[in-house]
This record gives C-alpha cells, sequence and structure tokens, in this order.
C-alpha cells in the first residue's frame, strides 16, 4: 500500500499485493505524495500574484515558510495516525477503531486545512520546486473531507468502520441469514476467515465446495454499501472544494499528466498486452474444460469466476497443475522448497533481507524484528493483508503479514521488503518527498525483486541443488504468467469501476452491475452464481474498504519489467530476461539505491529515465519477457475458439 489506506493517504503503510500482487500487502508511509502533476498546468503568467485572506500578496518567501511549518505538522501527526492505524490493524476491537477514527479524523482535518491554504499560492509567482510541493499538498489525501468538522469526523468513522468489516469478515457456513456472526467458532460450526478460505480455494477441486465458499465469503460486503455511497458523496464534495470536478478527475490527476491522458496511457499499455491476456485465457479455459466438463466450464465464453485458485480472480498461478500439460515440468515447486528447507516464519524474512543486503542495502533495524507482525495470532482479530510500513518516517519500518509457509508467500516477502527498503533509503528527503516517484512505482519495486527469485537465485540460497535446464523455461513462464499476466486486466478495471462511481457515470442502484460488466468485459470471467444489487462484491475486495488506489498495481505489473530489463542490463546479463537475477550484484544494486533515494524530489518519468533511460511507461518488456510462452500458447490454440 502506499500512504495510509484510509480516507486519507497519509499515515504509513505501503499496500503490496494480492498474493504476491495487491491482496496481501499495502504499504504505510506518509501523504499521498506519490501524486505529482506537471508545473506548466499550475503555473501562471510571470508577474501574476496571489493574495492572501488579508489581501497581502503571497510570495514565493511565503510560500517556502508555509511549506517548512506544513511539512513539520504533517510529519508529527502522521506519526501518531500510523501508531494508531498499525493498532486498529493488529488487534481489532471497538476501541483501537475508536482510537484510529479520532486520529484520521484529526490528521484528515489538517490534511484539509493545509490543503487550503495551499490553494491560496494558486496565482503566485513560484518557482517549479515550490509549485510542485504545493500541488502535492493539495492532492495529498485519497478521500479528502469538506471543511465541515463533522463530514471530516463521519468519513474517518466510515472509513475506520468499513476497515474492520472486512478485517474481521469471516464466514460460517451454518449461521442462519441474517443472524449476527461472533466472529469465532461456536456451536454451530466452524466460521472460516479469508486466510483459510484462500487456502481451502487454492488447493482445492471441488466445484461445489469453491462455489460455496466464493459466495460464502461475499456476504461480508453488502453491509458496507450504504457506508460506501456516503464515504463517495462526502468524499466528492472534498474533492470539489479542492478544485476538482470529483474524485475520479482528482485521483487520475496524479501521474504528471491530465487525468483523461493518464487514463488513455493506460488502455494503451492493456493494449499492447491484450493478446498474451486472450491467449492465456483461450489456454487456460480449454484446461480447465477439459478437467470439469462443459456442465462447470464452457468450451468458449466466459470462465466462471471460483474455478481459477483465486478468491477474486485476479492471480491463476494456484491452478498451475490443472493447466499444464502432461510432459510440461515446471523447474521446481517453490511452496516444496520451503517446506524441505525447515525454515521458520521469520526466518523467511531473513532470506528477503538477505537479497537487499546482497546488493549493497543496510540490514534491517532491530527495531524490525521486534515490531512486525509475521504470523496470524490465535488470541484476536487481525488484517492479515500484507503490507509495510514507516511509522515515523525514518526507520521504525515494519511489515505486518500472516506468514504461511509457501513459495507465494516467500515472493511476497521480497516484496514487502522492497516497500521497506525503499522507504527507509529516501528517509532523508522533505516530508513530501517520502514517497515512491509515483505509486506504481512502490510496488514494481517489489515486485522487480521477486522477479530475481529465479532459479539462479534458488540454487544460489540453497533452495536448489541444480539450476533446471531452458527445457521447463515454458512451464516456469506459465506459472509466472498465471500470475503476472493474468492479473493485468483485474489491475486495470477495479479503478475504472472507482472513476465511474466517483464521476456519477455508475449510481448506487447499479454499483454491483457495473463491477460485473468491466470484470466480465476485460477479464472474460463469470460470477458462479446470480448476482444483483443486493449484493456489493466490489466490497469483498480489500481495496474497496480499504481505499487503497489500484492503478498503482496495473502500472507497477508494467513498470516492474521495466525495471527488470534495465537492472538486468547493469548487471552485465545477457541471457533471457526469465532467467536473470540481479541477487549479489552490486552494480546493479547501485543503480536501484540511487533511484529509489530519490524518493518523489523528483517527477517520476525523471526517475524512469534515471533507471532505465526511458521516460515513459513501456510494455514492450513483459512482451519480450514471455515471447516464448506466446509463440507456445499460439501453437496450443490452434482450432481452439478464443475470446469470449
Amino acid at each position: 500500500m502506499k500512504k495510509l489506506a484510509l480516507v486519507i493517504a497519509a499515515a504509513m503503510a505501503v499496500s503490496a499485493c494480492d498474493n504476491r500482487t495487491p491482496e496481501q500487502e499495502v504499504s504505510q508511509t506518509v501523504p499521498n505524495s506519490a501524486s505529482q502533476v506537471s508545473y506548466g498546468a499550475d503555473q501562471t503568467e510571470t508577474g501574476t500574484v496571489a493574495k492572501g485572506d488579508d489581501g497581502d500578496t503571497m510570495t514565493e518567501a511565503d510560500a517556502e515558510q508555509f511549506l517548512e511549518d506544513a511539512q513539520a505538522r504533517m510529519a508529527k501527526m502522521s506519526e501518531e495516525v500510523s501508531h494508531a492505524s498499525w493498532l486498529a490493524s493488529t488487534y481489532i476491537n471497538v476501541d483501537s477503531q475508536f482510537t484510529e477514527a479520532l486520529a484520521v479524523e484529526r490528521f484528515t482535518s489538517l490534511a484539509v486545512e493545509l490543503a487550503q491554504e495551499a490553494a491560496k499560492f494558486d496565482d503566485a509567482d513560484l518557482t517549479p520546486e515550490t509549485r510542485r510541493m504545493l500541488t502535492m499538498l493539495k492532492q495529498g489525501l485519497v478521500f479528502p473531507a469538506p471543511k465541515d468538522p463533522k463530514l471530516t469526523a463521519e468519513l474517518a468513522q466510515i472509513g475506520s468502520k468499513l476497515q474492520g468489516m472486512y478485517g474481521a469478515g469471516k464466514y460460517c457456513p451454518d449461521q442462519e441469514p441474517g443472524e449476527e456472526s461472533s466472529g469465532a467458532d461456536d456451536d454451530k460450526g466452524k466460521c472460516y476467515t479469508l486466510t483459510e478460505m484462500g487456502q481451502m480455494m487454492a488447493k482445492n477441486r471441488d466445484p461445489k465446495l469453491l462455489k460455496e465458499l466464493w459466495v460464502g465469503w461475499r456476504k461480508v460486503s453488502p453491509p458496507m454499501k450504504p457506508l460506501y455511497e456516503r464515504q463517495v458523496e462526502i468524499g466528492n464534495a472534498g474533492a470539489q472544494e479542492l478544485g476538482y470536478d470529483n474524485l475520479s478527475v482528482m485521483w487520475r490527476s496524479k501521474y504528471d499528466m491530465g487525468a483523461d491522458d493518464f487514463a488513455a496511457d493506460m488502455d494503451k499499455q492493456w493494449n499492447k498486452v491484450k493478446p498474451l491476456y486472450e491467449a492465456l485465457h483461450c489456454h487456460v479455459r480449454a484446461k480447465l474444460n477439459d478437467h470439469y466438463g462443459d456442465d462447470v466450464v464452457p468450451a468458449s465464453g466466459k470462465i466462471p469466476a471460483h474455478l481459477l485458485g483465486n478468491m477474486w480472480a485476479q492471480e491463476w498461478g494456484n491452478i498451475y497443475d490443472v493447466v499444464k500439460d502432461d510432459d510440461m515440468q515446471a523447474p521446481y515447486d517453490l511452496t516444496q522448497l520451503v517446506v524441505d528447507s525447515g525454515m521458520s516464519e521469520k526466518e523467511m524474512v531473513k532470506v528477503g533481507e538477505k537479497f537487499f543486503t546482497s546488493l549493497g542495502f543496510k540490514p534491517l533495524p532491530k527495531t524490525f524484528w521486534e515490531r512486525s507482525q509475521f504470523t496470524q495470532p490465535q488470541d484476536r482479530d487481525v488484517v492479515c493483508h500484507a503490507s509495510a510500513w514507516n511509522l515515523d518516517g525514518k526507520d521504525d519500518i515494519r511489515i505486518k503479514m500472516c506468514i504461511n509457509k509457501t513459495g507465494e508467500d516467500l515472493v511476497t516477502i521480497h516484496h514487502e521488503l522492497g516497500h521497506n527498503f525503499y522507504q527507509r533509503i529516501y528517509n532523508d528527503q522533505p516530508f513530501l518527498y517520502k514517497e515512491g516517484a509515483n505509486d506504481g512505482f512502490h510496488e514494481a519495486v517489489g515486485d522487480t525483486i521477486a522477479l530475481s527469485i529465479t532459479p539462479k537465485y534458488l540454487k544460489q540460497i540453497g533452495l536448489l541443488d541444480e539450476v533446471p535446464g531452458t527445457d521447463k523455461d515454458i512451464g516456469f513462464l506459465m506459472q509466472q504468467a498465471l500470475d503476472k499476466i493474468a492479473f493485468l486486466p483485474f489491475g486495470l478495471l477495479v479503478d475504472k469501476w472507482r472513476w465511474q462511481v466517483f464521476n456519477g457515470e455508475v449510481e448506487p442502484g447499479d454499483y454491483n452491475k457495473a463491477w460485473w460488466k468491466l470484470r466480465e468485459e476485460y477479464q472474460g470471467i463469470e460470477a458462479p452464481v446470480e448476482r444483483s444489487e443486493a449484493n456489493f462484491d466490489p466490497g469483498a475486495k480489500y481495496h474497496i474498504p480499504g481505499n487503497t488506489p489500484y492503478a498503482r498495481y496495473f502500472l507497477a505489473r508494467i513498470q516492474q519489467f521495466q525495471f527488470h530489463r534495465a537492472l538486468c542490463e547493469a548487471a552485465g546479463e545477457t541471457g533471457p530476461l526469465h532467467r536473470c537475477s540481479i541477487f549479489n550484484n552490486k552494480a546493479a544494486g547501485k543503480k536501484l539505491r540511487n533511484m529509489l533515494a530519490m524518493g518523489a524530489s523528483k517527477p517520476w518519468p525523471d526517475a524512469m529515465e534515471a533507471l532505465t533511460g526511458q521516460r515513459e511507461l513501456d510494455a514492450t518488456a513483459i512482451v519480450d519477457y514471455f515471447q516464448p510462452l506466446m509463440e507456445y500458447l499460439q501453437e496450443q490454440n490452434k482450432g481452439r475458439q478464443c475470446g469470449w
């Protein structure tokens, strides 16, 4: 996650990923300063002056003093919010949620006050650097509250309630419709946590059970709908007070380009990789049809969402056993390697730390090991969604996970630590610059490191005896694609849905209908049972009640391959991209550290250029990485009716 994923984006967490992408991670840092806009759009003609409330001319010196004071106040308050949010995530109860809501309310009030003060400089003649920091202040909120303190308090309370509802959510099979759940196992039978259901969906192949779990988890979200509707109403009012038409425009205005230009660039990059997704979809559907038969999975059309090994059908790696050909051998079973190693959960984190220190990063501080949450406590409810935190903007970095001894979680650990090392290396920057170059960068860095978890790396750290031959590369790439490529349309549509909700294109009465329209159009999947507006299926996905913008994950999937290609070149690797690991390469490490240390101090194209030599998002690296698999899929799909 990036900043606080509540009604503000300003405490200190960085959301990581689902599986090894967004659902098991969220990162806390400071305000949502990952948003940046081009300077020219905000600059006025030379000689234009701004006036304060008393009519005095607002000068560069006034702006600099304001920014100094504002950042000091925000730094102090964000640390308070971060600790309250950590408490609310690791001890879910009415008291921790109350405490968090109060802290969030105070921070939101401060952030709104400062954003409105920053707007007084809109017509001032300022340097680009000062103008940029003022713009960051205005765009630092995810859900900005209006000036009305009652609305600020209401918004904070809604955010905390939504997070708590999701975090404490369970599915109790024997519970009567409408009956309140105690959230614990009782005399009516076992209640399943999301973590437990996720594990079952990953491994079980009984379509009846999978459908039950799919439907069961989505019972947690209908009560969220009226809260979410009200939250959008308040947030839009706050965005309008800051000069934006609505939250949709505000969210899309944070990427050094116009709001509509950003949305268009997202579609442009998607169209570059869409043929690969369509080929993968066609092959996966055919394999599922072979496994389950026509009555469960049709040979053409959309794939039922509950059969893809993931609660949200966002990543499909868990059904590799169904999708692979009989003669296709994966180079290794990472989960089995982890289990056979005998590593504890904490030792898995030590392995991840060693990757970064091999690149020249400083070891994690002692407090990291003392304060992080590595496993799920047995005595209380916690948010297991994996996240990386920096609570004081300095060295109080932590991860929050409920680690399982799986290959997936080993990868997630590397990803989350990517957030932590990023947070730590830019901690000397001014408060507003303690952030990724854009919000996709934080996610991309973690995923870039994960791309180096190759057979070569696993041999170097002693988990593999020998590096498998190239005859197993297609199996490896298939595993990667089932996560990396399958995720892309989902990564795109989550915020497309929110943008439509925020700008009024989708009314509350059509929330669920619009959600499934996008899922069917972009992913080619369908709900296993009929859905209606009595459901609120978007709320069953963490990032909706958690208010974490999702476009960052789509961007990260593109950026990580750009980063990986550039770092492999810096490391002197000349072989296929999918076989490259930068582990223990100081040259690649230096290039990575130099870019990370910039934080948000420069527009993201500058940071991109510093690492890759390119100033634009470029999906060609991901296409290059998977080219051998694309050729394989095209051969396999001959004679099949692809598309949906």
